[in-house]
């Protein structure tokens, strides 16, 4: 006997949503799968919360940095919710839909319980959604792990940072630092 599992797409998910199935449920959806999220512990709390606060200070109106909040990869059948998204800024347009790929300038997770998914599953399906950048820091290491150049085989450019600045690829003239983002 064969097992079939059933995969949700992201109307179906949404449909779950609307009628209170998923109420209470920290979940997002991840390649048609219904994945129970795991919870944030106080350092991964603090420093994706401060890493948010510091970027919308240095974007200032150039983009919507969202933190928590799902973003919609249609192409894969997912709504995953990264720590942080820096978003195009469309207003109220997004009361109609979460960022689709092409409003996504990077995400950003930091990771401490889930760097397997977030260096593996979720690496995969931002980088076949055509997410130009992933930015994953380490919570566990201190160390900034930075993805580009995406391929529907994954990233193509990986680089793994401790110190000085980095440029985000959508915003050159911006010097993020990598010791803030890293801070807690």
């Amino acid at each position: 006997m064969s097992v079939t599992t059933v995969k949700w797409t992201v109307k179906d998910y949404h449909q779950m949503i609307a009628a209170g199935i998923l109420e209470g449920r920290n979940v997002e959806l991840i390649g048609g799968e219904i994945i129970e999220m795991a919870p944030e512990g106080e350092s991964h709390a603090y420093s994706s919360d401060e890493g948010g606060e510091y970027l919308i200070y240095l974007l200032g109106d150039r983009a919507k940095v969202r933190q928590g909040k799902p973003i919609t990869l249609p192409s894969s059948n997912s709504e995953p919710q990264p720590d942080i998204a820096i978003v195009q800024r469309l207003g109220r347009d997004y009361q109609e839909h979460h960022p689709y790929p092409e409003n996504i300038f990077w995400l950003i997770e930091y990771s401490n319980s889930t760097l397997s998914k977030d260096l593996e599953i979720k690496t995969a399906i931002y980088a076949q959604a055509g997410i130009l950048e992933y930015w994953v820091i380490n919570l566990r290491t201190r160390e900034l792990i930075v993805f580009r150049s995406p391929a529907n085989e994954g990233y193509q450019f990986r680089e793994t940072l401790t110190q000085g600045n980095i440029y985000p690829l959508a915003f050159p003239d911006i010097a993020v630092s990598i010791a803030r983002l890293l801070e807690n």
